[in-house]
């Protein structure tokens, strides 16, 4: 994703992932829940906004705070102490957290430094954890660095495009 694109045009494309994912996870009655923090909710909103996403989405869980990841889907105090809450750690939490708090057979969770402050030399602004679980697997993290230029829009763009891109490459790997 370079960024010769602006936030509007990745935004776009999302649309356009969104469709895929309800075409492709429809018919198989797989849903996706989402864990979000630096993305405040935009994953699920842009998979809600495209007409038939009730097949494919049960829920979402927008987690800001530590509290909230507590609360809401069980991110453990241990890890947030030892770890912080954008970590890879952190991210595999909320994962797991969100799927077994739902239906759904995939959890996505991000959890970043947006900007445009807020960073630091070991987590600079743009570092962003996206984890992801599934019923049949074992919950994972990876690590997405974007620009720490680029505004605070275009980092959150490009992680609800790599997040969608994501399921939709996981959903091909288990229906091979």
């Amino acid at each position: 994703m370079g960024s010769e694109k602006d936030s509007s045009a990745i935004l776009d494309d999302c649309r356009d992932l969104a469709r895929e994912i309800i075409r492709r996870f429809g018919p198989s009655g797989a849903m996706i829940a989402t864990a979000e923090s630096c993305t405040g909710g935009l994953i699920a909103g842009m998979i809600t906004e495209i007409a038939g996403s009730s097949a494919v989405f049960d829920r979402g869980f927008v987690t800001y705070t530590n509290d909230a990841k507590m609360d809401l889907i069980g991110v453990r105090a241990d890890t947030l102490k030892a770890h912080g809450a954008v970590s890879p750690e952190t991210a595999i939490e909320m994962a797991a957290g969100a799927l077994s708090r739902s239906k759904a057979r995939y959890a996505i969770s991000v959890t970043g430094i947006a900007g445009p402050g807020g960073g630091s030399p070991e987590k600079p602004v743009g570092l962003v954890y996206m984890g992801l679980a599934a019923r049949d697997g074992e919950a994972e993290a990876t690590e997405l660095r974007w620009n720490e230029d680029w505004p605070r829009d275009l980092i959150r763009a490009a992680t609800v495009h790599a997040a969608l891109e994501t399921l939709i490459e996981r959903f091909e790997e288990d229906e091979a």
